[in-house]
C-alpha cells in the first residue's frame, strides 16, 4: 500500500515519530512536504525542518487539520490535553495511529472523541528500522486505513497486527520492554569479562558481536532455540557447566516473572489512562 497521496502529521515529534519520518522519506514513501510535524519547542522543530525538510509548527491543530493520518507521539500524561485540543478537529475519515505506551483505545477515544484508531507498541531498534511493531485497530479502521497503517509502521522495522487489543499490552512486555532485558544480559556480560581480565571495550566487543552473530544465526537457521544451545553445549564441557550455573540460579523463571510483571503494570497503566479520561467532557 502506498502513501504517496497521503498527508501524515506527528503531533508531539519526539524519537519514535523522527524514525517515522526518517523511514519514510527513506523508502520515499512520502514526499517531505506531505509530511507536518508539531512540536512546541522552536529549536526541535528547527532541527526538524533541517534535518528531513518538513514542515513543522507549534499547533497541534494545525498539523491534524492537513492530514489524513496523524501519528500521536505524546507522553501519556499529555494525552488529556492534547486530546482535547485535537478532539473537535478530527474528522471522521482520518486514522489516528497511537505509539503512547498503555493508551489503550478506550481512552484515545474517550480524549480524542474519534473512532478509527491504531494502538501501537514500537521498541527502540525501530529508530535504526530495526524495530519490532505490534499494533491494533479498531472495527471502524477500513482495509484502505490498515494497509496505509502497516505502510507506515514497516518504516520502524517489522510489523505484526494483532486482532485482540490485549495482544498489544502482552507484546509491550516482551517485544516492548524486550530491549531491556537484552541490555541487561549484555551488561551483565560485559562485567564479568572485565572480571575476567579483559579491557572493558574489548569486552564490549566481544559480548556485542557475540549477542547480534547469535541473533542473526538463529533468524537465518530457523532452529529452535533450545536445539542450538544442545548443538554448543558438549557433555562435561564448559558450556553445560555454565548453564547448569544459570539453570541454578532460576534464570528462566526469573525472566518470565520480570515479563508478567512488565505486563501486568503494562495493564496497570491501561486502566489508569481509561479511569483518568473516562470524564472527559464530549462538548466542543
Amino acid at each position: 500500500m502506498s502513501l504517496k497521496d497521503v498527508t501524515v502529521a506527528t503531533i508531539g515529534t519526539g524519537v519514535m515519530a523522527e524514525s517515522m519520518i526518517t523511514g519514510l522519506l527513506k523508502a520515499a514513501e512520502v514526499t517531505p512536504e506531505r509530511v507536518i510535524a508539531s512540536h512546541p519547542r522552536p529549536e526541535r522543530r528547527d532541527h526538524l525542518t533541517t534535518t528531513h525538510g518538513i514542515r513543522t509548527t507549534a499547533s497541534n491543530v494545525e498539523a491534524v487539520q492537513a492530514a489524513d493520518v496523524i501519528v500521536l507521539g505524546i507522553k501519556p500524561q499529555m494525552l488529556r490535553r492534547v486530546g482535547a485540543e485535537l478532539a473537535p478537529v478530527l474528522r471522521p475519515e482520518q486514522l489516528v495511529i497511537s505509539v503512547i505506551g498503555g493508551a489503550t483505545t478506550a481512552a484515545l477515544a474517550n480524549v480524542l472523541r474519534h473512532r478509527a484508531l491504531v494502538r501501537s507498541m514500537p521498541n527502540t531498534p525501530a529508530q535504526l528500522g530495526r524495530g519490532m511493531t505490534v499494533w491494533y485497530a479498531t472495527p471502524e479502521v477500513g482495509a484502505q486505513r490498515r494497509a496505509q497503517a502497516a505502510a507506515l509502521l514497516s518504516t520502524l522495522g517489522h510489523q505484526l497486527e494483532v486482532e485482540d487489543e490485549k495482544f498489544v499490552a502482552m507484546a509491550t512486555a516482551v517485544s516492548g520492554t524486550g530491549p531491556a532485558y537484552v541490555f541487561l544480559v549484555m551488561e551483565a556480560l560485559i562485567d564479568a569479562a572485565v572480571h575476567l581480565g579483559f579491557p572493558r571495550h574489548v569486552a564490549h566487543d566481544l559480548v556485542i558481536e557475540t549477542l547480534e552473530g547469535s541473533t542473526l544465526f538463529a533468524k537465518a537457521s530457523g532452529i529452535h532455540p533450545a536445539q542450538l544451545r544442545n548443538m554448543v553445549t558438549s557433555p562435561g564441557g564448559t558450556s553445560a557447566a555454565a548453564i547448569h550455573e544459570l539453570e541454578r540460579g532460576r534464570l528462566r523463571t526469573v525472566l518470565s516473572e520480570a515479563v508478567w510483571a512488565a505486563y501486568r503494570r503494562t495493564d496497570e497503566l491501561g486502566h489508569e489512562l481509561e479511569a483518568a479520561t473516562a470524564d472527559t467532557p464530549h462538548g466542543s
